[in-house]
């Protein structure tokens, strides 16, 4: 029974000496997104790889955000019927609707302003990625050195994928050396049922 509440307490004490994870760096960068029915989900792939199939949507979102998990969605519900109704299909081609949501104001760089959402149906080459599809659409594109997406229809005008906010601080160096109030506590109760574990088995031995 000692031995338990010892061991009990013992994880009680860590887990009060673990400290919060820092907040995460945000950055403001174009995602990529696949659609499945109404369902948006971040692109495994990045436009460049990915190759769509004729009848699929695609969607490009720019905002603040810290990761995938994060990430903003594009906006709007229109289908691939919708976005494509006005392009018949062609022998040798596909077609790929695309989502293009510039984001919100807040989102945007200092004295830019996003562009309205829009739509766009690409007719492209049977093999074409979906880099390939949104350049036929959404001119002019820029990339960074490292092929990462940075502007459609030249928005934003400047910057790729930058970082907004950095993690914060850590703590003063006395906290970061010295354990936590919580885990000195802890660590002397369990020395506490320690010693009282001790007593109560001499006692046992000399009954």
């Amino acid at each position: 029974m000692i031995r338990r509440a010892c061991a009990a307490l013992l994880l009680t004490a860590l887990s009060l000496g673990t400290a919060a994870p820092a907040q995460a760096a945000t950055y403001r960068y174009w995602s990529f997104w696949d659609r499945d029915g109404s369902t948006w989900t971040y692109a495994t792939q990045g436009p460049s790889v990915s190759v769509p199939s004729d009848g699929e949507v695609k969607g490009f979102r720019f905002a603040l955000s810290e990761d995938s998990a994060d990430a903003s969605q594009p906006r709007g519900t229109a289908t691939f019927g919708t976005i494509c109704a006005r392009t018949p299909a062609r022998d040798g081609q596909k077609r790929v609707a695309l989502v293009l949501d510039f984001g919100t104001p807040k989102d945007a760089p200092s004295g830019e302003t996003p562009p309205k959402l829009r739509t766009a149906c690409a007719q492209v080459a049977e093999d074409a990625t979906t880099a390939e599809a949104l350049a036929e659409v959404a001119k002019p594109l820029r990339y960074d050195s490292s092929a990462l997406l940075c502007a459609i229809e030249g928005y934003p005008g400047a910057g790729c994928g930058d970082e907004i906010s950095k993690p914060a601080a850590k703590s003063a160096k006395s906290d970061d050396d010295s354990p936590s109030l919580g885990l000195w506590a802890g660590a002397a109760g369990v020395a506490a049922l320690g010693a009282a574990a001790f007593w109560q088995s001499r006692r046992r031995r000399n009954a």
